[in-house]
């Protein structure tokens, strides 16, 4: 499983060295000791991504080329899918699942929007289930990519603080990561709605004055 995701996924600009050191052997960079972070994809991470597509090893020698470019992965194909929400409930989410639940698998950000891995067959599966739930409007349209659906990835080297394009809130670390499947997904949109639900209603403790029914000042309590 995943790291705790932070509120601070940016990393520091670097040196023209060590950029340079990355493009010569970006994955071996990743292997060093001490550069592991959460929101920076690891060797196995990215192998892990690859494995999703049909030609994992050309896949890898592209990322490795250019690995301050943003690139594509496959869904599907019995690796993973990926839900897309829109980021503020995407960030909900990931508080109930790490505050509440069993955490989550690798997320991104991308264009306003949050990218969670998740089990496959979760694409087909979600959306059916959400249709059983009763929400009010609470939740957004999820987008749900599975087999034959490809999505845009952060690049390998780590975005600089202030940049633009995708980034990883928790990238992938493992060349097995765990995936939270449908029913994780269907717990963590609940609490969430319910969050955002909680967050817009406004209670009054005081009723109206032709009630004529008398109002307690609850700040005197001990």
């Amino acid at each position: 499983m995943s790291t705790r995701p932070r509120d601070d996924i940016s990393a520091a600009p670097c040196s023209p060295a060590l950029h340079d050191e990355r493009r010569r052997d970006i994955f071996a960079f990743l292997r060093e000791e001490g550069r592991h972070h959460t929101a920076q994809i690891t060797a196995p991470g990215a192998a892990w991504l690859a494995s999703a597509g049909t030609h994992p090893r050309s896949a890898l020698a592209l990322w490795e080329s250019r690995p301050s470019a943003p690139f594509v992965v496959s869904c599907g194909g019995g690796v993973f899918d990926v839900v897309n929400v829109p980021a503020m409930f995407g960030r909900r989410m990931l508080d109930r699942l790490w505050s509440e639940g069993p955490g989550s698998g690798p997320v991104a950000h991308h264009r306003g929007r949050m990218l969670l891995f998740v089990a496959p067959g979760t694409a087909q599966r979600l959306p059916s289930l959400l249709k059983w739930e009763e929400w009010g409007g609470s939740v957004p349209p999820l987008l749900c990519h599975g087999t034959g659906d490809a999505i845009t990835a952060p690049p390998l080297s780590p975005v600089p603080a202030g940049g633009a394009g995708p980034r990883w809130v928790v990238a992938p670390d493992t060349r097995h990561p765990w995936l939270p499947g449908p029913e994780v997904l269907l717990w963590a949109c609940v609490r969430a709605a319910r969050t955002t639900s909680a967050a817009t209603v406004r209670i009054s403790i005081f009723p109206p004055a032709d009630q004529g029914a008398k109002v307690y000042d609850v700040s005197r309590r001990r």
